[in-house]
């Protein structure tokens, strides 16, 4: 599929126009610079944009995606800092092109961001990462973020409850205890039992 033809690629195109357009400055120019590197598939000229300095960070973005999806390791290092970016959207469609990218680092550097306790307010597409990419490190960072939201009064529930719901994905029982603990939590607790019920019986 072209690049163009990608609808998480056209979504952020269209995101970043308005953001352009929201932003003072040169917009008219803004839009051609935007355009230009959205059509552009050559993959030295977006390393070139995605590492050369002053560039602004709708550039990178459209920069390190392409070169994301197309395979190329280059971008790596970008998009894991725009998956842990304070912008969710930034992190959705990071978090895509680094499924898409296939890189074997990726599954450790989501299990650092989602278990950094500073971090904690921007986890919840590193967790969400971490259970579609089933690697082995995603089972035990999700419990380990888990157990550390297990309190009724947590301000990171939803972060809890990415968890919960990954981890009945996964179904490996190893995260039998940590659901059970979170049974009587009242926003966790629900789903922990449907998770519970998918959990492996062999385990």
């Amino acid at each position: 599929m072209e690049i163009s033809e990608d609808p998480e690629f056209c979504s952020m195109i269209d995101r970043l126009r308005d953001e352009i357009e929201n932003d003072t400055g040169e917009v008219p120019a803004a839009f051609e610079e935007l355009a230009e590197l959205a059509a552009t598939d050559d993959p030295e000229e977006l390393h070139r944009v995605l590492t050369a300095p002053g560039q602004p960070l709708w550039a990178r973005e459209i920069a390190a995606y392409a070169l994301g999806v197309a395979g190329d390791p280059r971008a790596f290092e970008a998009l894991v800092l725009l998956l842990n970016h304070r912008d969710p959207e930034r992190c959705v469609t990071a978090a895509h092109a680094l499924v898409r990218l296939g890189d074997p680092r990726t599954a450790r550097a989501a299990a650092a961001l989602a278990t950094n306790e500073l971090r904690v307010a921007y986890a919840l597409l590193p967790v969400r990462l971490l259970a579609e990419l089933r690697a082995p490190e995603s089972v035990p960072a999700l419990i380990t973020v888990l157990e550390r939201r297990l309190r009724a009064d947590d301000p990171h529930w939803r972060v809890g409850l990415a968890c919960v719901e990954g981890l009945g994905a996964l179904g490996d029982a190893r995260a039998r205890p940590a659901l059970e603990a979170a049974l009587p939590h009242p926003r966790l607790g629900t789903e922990a039992m449907r998770s519970l019920h998918r959990l492996d019986p062999a385990g």
